[in-house]
């Protein structure tokens, strides 16, 4: 009984503090101000434009990073944060760590890449260092993940030169608090976007599709199973997520039948040809 008054008094107390925080932290706003807010928290996107390969960011431990050089070999699964943020941005890196494990047939490091730039102009290092050791740990199945997922910050030019190639919007609400879109921007080879992927969470069987589709089926150990799943699936702009083709499942289903088929009466024409010739 005294466990649910507790309860029953602690969230009230939350309720009561909810609107001073919310009014501190600009959460609550006038129609006007959240529309504002909407417009600049939006994605263009920009599939088939190609990120600046001179734009130079800094890492969590302070080195110059230069993207072209990180961007051009492999594909690259590209995060648009901040690390002050208290809640949206730590969620969707965690749920991202969660998933690296779970894709299957393809594997970061050797396969794709990995890339969080921060939006927060005034970031700093030991900011980016807490986000990226956060990540780290909870990627310790692979010992060199720092090689294939840095945490960069960068100055004003250069953060707006790669939102803006990317069609990523985002509006500073007050110190160390932005408003800004949930998407993972999945790079081809060489910096071009291929896909956006929308959401807090995103899906093993979506992640491995856009990464396969980003670098022509030319990742993990079969490009020919490769081919087959993006025959197979496709992504509907609409829903935001790849969907399974059945007409073309179908085709392939009616391919491998007719296929058989034939291999069977081949079969069978070859053993009667023989019995006659023995004969």
């Amino acid at each position: 009984m005294k466990f649910v008054l507790r309860a029953v008094i602690f969230i009230a107390a939350v309720c009561a503090l909810m609107p001073a925080y919310a009014k501190a932290h600009g959460v609550f706003e006038t129609q006007a101000e959240q529309n504002e807010i909407l417009k600049y928290s939006k994605v263009d996107e920009k599939l088939g434009s190609t990120i600046p390969e001179g734009l130079v960011f800094r890492d969590e431990m302070g080195r110059p990073f230069r993207l072209g050089d990180y961007l051009k070999d492999k594909p690259v699964l590209l995060t648009l944060n901040y690390y002050e943020c208290p809640m949206l941005c730590p969620i969707i890196l965690n749920n991202l760590a969660r998933t690296m494990e779970r894709i299957g047939g393809i594997t970061p490091g050797k396969d794709f890449k990995l890339l969080t730039v921060s939006i927060n102009s005034d970031g700093t290092l030991p900011d980016a260092r807490d986000r990226a050791e956060e990540t780290y740990r909870m990627l310790s199945q692979y010992k060199d993940a720092r090689s294939w997922w840095p945490f960069l910050l960068g100055d004003e030019q250069n953060i707006r030169a790669l939102t803006d190639s990317v069609g990523f919007h985002f509006k500073k609400l007050g110190p160390d608090n932005f408003a800004h879109p949930s998407v993972l921007v999945v790079l081809a080879p060489g910096g071009k976007v291929s896909r956006y992927l929308y959401g807090v969470t995103y899906s093993p069987r979506d992640l491995r599709l856009a990464l396969i589709e980003a670098s022509k089926g030319k990742i993990g150990a079969s490009e020919v199973l490769n081919r087959l799943f993006l025959f197979c699936y496709h992504y509907d702009p609409a829903g935001k997520k790849y969907q399974l083709l059945a007409l073309n499942v179908a085709k392939l289903i009616g391919g491998f039948t007719i296929l058989s088929l034939a291999a069977i009466f081949g079969i069978l024409w070859l053993t009667g040809r023989r019995r006659k010739t023995d004969e």
